[in-house]
């Protein structure tokens, strides 16, 4: 925030809560430039009434929130930040699993509600996680960083991926399979996928089934990339032994559902959230707006 105020004169300040359709549209219509968040929806509408907007830099990696189509009509340049939040998503990705599979919420709680009698032989068992099966559908740049960490606990790693953007950097002992394989042999399963059409509930109901019941779902990309009431509906009937979720369907709405179940970690969308990758995400959309309104190529554009 001090590298923006000294560069730019800023409209609309930042707040904790997501600014009202009509804060959000007066300072569009003042701007040369914007950095939104995810919680942002700039659709067609909104864009229309931002005459002088030259660039969006999405203060994120995904940018589902923007209709691009809309931007490249005006003229408007989107950016992102990728890069910057890899690592510390997929160590947040490692969190939730092993916060999943070691029952670490439930022992939390009860510790605090002081609930715990002692040490008992079969108190809160677990799943372990060393030598397991790790399943990623996405091989992204987080994929990637996930499936890295997965040596250190002696795992297979089976993958799927629509694309891969840089096959130097996969592993040899990596094992793509088709989806359906990767949901049917993996123990884990971890999420990496941009919120395309294509990728709305790639795991639902269907997929759900194909999963093992000792099987673990981790949700660390998009929220709308699994069918929330499917997944309840397979943990209340034992198809599936857990899920760790930091995104949902209609954020910060969940499902009722979740609340109830016991197997389930639930964290409020804190992938990137570290001071030093926060700070770094905000100087990278810094960056690409200066480029843009000097008049060069924004390094992270994409559209």
């Amino acid at each position: 925030m001090a590298a923006a105020r000294e560069r730019f004169h800023l409209t609309v300040l930042p707040k904790a809560s997501p600014p009202s359709r009509d804060a959000l549209l007066e300072g569009l219509r003042q701007a040369q430039a914007a950095i939104c968040t995810l919680t942002e929806h700039l659709d067609q509408e909104i864009l229309s009434q931002a005459p002088r907007l030259r660039v969006i830099a999405n203060y994120a990696v995904g940018y589902n929130n923007i209709v691009l189509e809309a931007a490249r009509a005006r003229g408007i340049v989107v950016t992102n930040t990728p890069d910057v939040l890899t690592e510390t998503t997929a160590d947040l990705t490692w969190a939730l699993l092993l916060a999943t599979a070691r029952r670490v919420a439930e022992g939390d709680r009860l510790v605090r509600e002081g609930a715990w009698q002692g040490w008992e032989p079969t108190q809160l068992l677990g799943a372990d996680v060393e030598g397991k099966t790790l399943g990623i559908i996405g091989m992204g740049r987080i994929g990637r960083a996930v499936a890295r960490r997965a040596s250190g606990f002696t795992m297979t790693v089976l993958y799927c991926s629509h694309g891969v953007s840089n096959p130097s950097a996969l592993d040899s002992q990596w094992q793509r399979l088709p989806q359906d394989e990767v949901l049917a042999r993996s123990d884990f399963i971890s999420l990496h996928v941009p919120l395309t059409p294509d990728t709305h509930h790639v795991i639902g109901a269907a997929e759900l089934r194909r999963m093992r019941p000792t099987a673990f779902l981790i949700n660390t990309s998009r929220g709308p990339v699994v069918d929330e009431a499917a997944l309840v509906d397979a943990l209340r009937d034992g198809r599936l032994a857990g899920a760790g979720l930091d995104v949902y369907e209609q954020e910060p709405h969940l499902h009722p559902g979740l609340l109830q179940l016991r197997q389930v970690v639930l964290l409020p969308h804190l992938g990137s959230a570290t001071l030093r990758t926060r700070i770094q995400m905000g100087m990278v959309c810094l960056e690409n707006i200066q480029a843009v309104l000097e008049g060069r190529h924004a390094p992270n554009r994409v559209a």
